[in-house]
Order: structure tokens, then sequence, then C-alpha cells
């Protein structure tokens, strides 16, 4: 077959699942990722023939695809603040959401460091080590930790930051039972499960079928679990003028404000992500 039978196919095979701009890019994922070819070189020779072996991989990927198994998946990799990550089914597709808290972090970092001593930071369930390594990769004299409870997600995290050529201390524990930290940090951040088990109904197949759940879902009854335990570490190991920052379930924006206002947090910033939802928290205690 030829680059533009393989098209129509997935055109063909997909149309009932996916729009066809999304079908689009499944496609040239796939193409740069068996081929090294981008969307002007096919376009450039459409009728070029694709051996068996590199077929054979083009319809793997369309029968995964068919029951919403997640691309990044697919492929094994995604890109996160313009960096490569490997991501399976063991960790979190890092979201663009995501991307704005960590550019948040940097900025004020960078807008606000006086000294060049090293600072301390600590990102809480890393997963894929998404935040901790675009931190360690942008920002200049830190020492950068990062904890899981997932020994399977803490593995994929080693990968990722030896793929980035950044130095992560990895911490494999359950920070549900943790009583302390091994240092004090100038920086805490945490994007920990917040999805209530009432809005999965709002959560797409190949997200619900495919991430781990592990990392998503918090009981309807307790939705700020993660977030008690999290201020609690954080006001006693955090040093002097120390920042916490918090990914936030988009519903809970002012429950979350005044959890940290119970637990004496000070300067609490609420900010919303680019699609104008509640999405992240900046705090401290001074």
């Amino acid at each position: 077959m030829n680059i533009f039978e393989i098209k129509n196919t997935f055109h063909k095979e997909l149309k009932n699942l996916f729009p066809n701009n999304e079908i689009d890019n499944f496609f040239y994922l796939l193409t740069e990722t068996y081929l090294k070819l981008k969307r002007v070189d096919i376009a450039l020779n459409p009728n070029r023939e694709i051996n068996n072996e590199i077929e054979k991989k083009f319809f793997s990927a369309l029968a995964k695809l068919k029951k919403e198994i997640p691309i990044q998946y697919i492929i094994g990799e995604t890109e996160f603040y313009g960096l490569p990550f490997y991501v399976d089914k063991n960790v979190l597709i890092p979201r663009p959401e995501t991307e704005e808290l960590v550019l948040w972090i940097i900025k004020e970092i960078q807008d606000k460091r006086k000294e060049k001593k090293d600072l301390n930071i600590l990102d809480i369930g890393t997963g894929s080590g998404c935040i901790a390594i675009a931190l360690a990769k942008n920002l200049t004299n830190v020492k950068m930790w990062a904890l899981d409870v997932s020994e399977k997600a803490i593995g994929i995290a080693k990968k990722n930051a030896k793929l980035n050529h950044v130095n992560v201390q990895f911490l494999d524990k359950d920070i549900l039972n943790l009583k302390k930290f091994p240092v004090k940090f100038d920086v805490i951040v945490s994007n920990p499960p917040y999805v209530r088990e009432l809005e999965k109904k709002e959560i797409k197949n190949n997200v619900l079928q495919n991430e781990p759940h592990l990392a998503l879902f918090v009981k309807d009854n307790n939705p700020l679990l993660f977030y008690d335990k999290i201020a609690d570490l954080a006001k006693e190991n955090l040093n002097p003028n120390g920042k916490l920052y918090f990914e936030i379930n988009q519903y809970l924006g002012k429950e979350t404000v005044s959890l940290l206002k119970q637990k004496g947090f000070k300067n609490i910033e609420l900010k919303k992500d680019i699609f104008d939802k509640d999405r992240m928290i900046k705090c401290d205690l001074n």
C-alpha cells in the first residue's frame, strides 16, 4: 500500500470515533514515528509505497485506536514543555494545563530570585516526571526531588530524566503515609489525584479506560484528601519564603483556597488556565 491509501483507511475506520482533524493528527504522528516523515514530505510524495513491516505497524496502531487507546501510549512518547517524554499505561499523559503551572513556577522563580544559592524543589505525585524534569531543565542552581507512590511510574520518570539529561532525586513513597521529608524545600509543587468519582461521566473513554485511575480519581466524600495532607507537610517542610503550588480540580477552587486559609497559608492566588477554568494555586506561609 502507499501512504495515501493508508491515510484513507484510517479515516474510513475511525470516522465514527474521532473528528477528521484528530484522525489526521494520529496519522501524521505515526508517519513521523515509523517513517521519520513530516507532513510536507507526505504532501510531496503521497504515492510512496510502504513495505510490509511498516504497514503492519500502521494497522496495529489502527486496531489500538479503534479501541480508543491514546496515541501517546501507542507510540510510547509525547511532548511536554518542548521536551520529549516516554509514557505508558503506568503514567498519566501530561496535559497542556500542567505546562501552564510549570511556566508559572519558572517565571516566579526567575523574576524574584535574588541569590544564586541552590533551591530545593519537590514535585509530589510526579508520574512521568514531567513537572520535575521541565523545572530542572529550565532553572539553574536547583536540586530537584520527585515523589510518587507507584514504583512503575518512578521507573518511567527515571528514564525521562536520563532522556532529558537532568538530575532528579526520586522517592518511592506514599505521600498519605509520609511523616516528614528528608530535607526542607523552597518550592513544593503537586498535581495530585483530584477528579471526583461523580465526574467520571465527563471523562472521555480513551482516558477512563486507559490512564491509571490511581493518579486520577479521589472519593466524592473527601476530594481534597491529597491537598490536606500535602499542605500539612508543607507547613513543616517549607523554608522561610518557600512557596506551595498546586494544580487543582476546576470545580473546587474556592474549597481549596478555604482549606489553605484554614491551615494558615497566606498570599493565596487562584489562577485560571487557558480555558478560563480555575486550575492552579500558589501560596506561602509569610
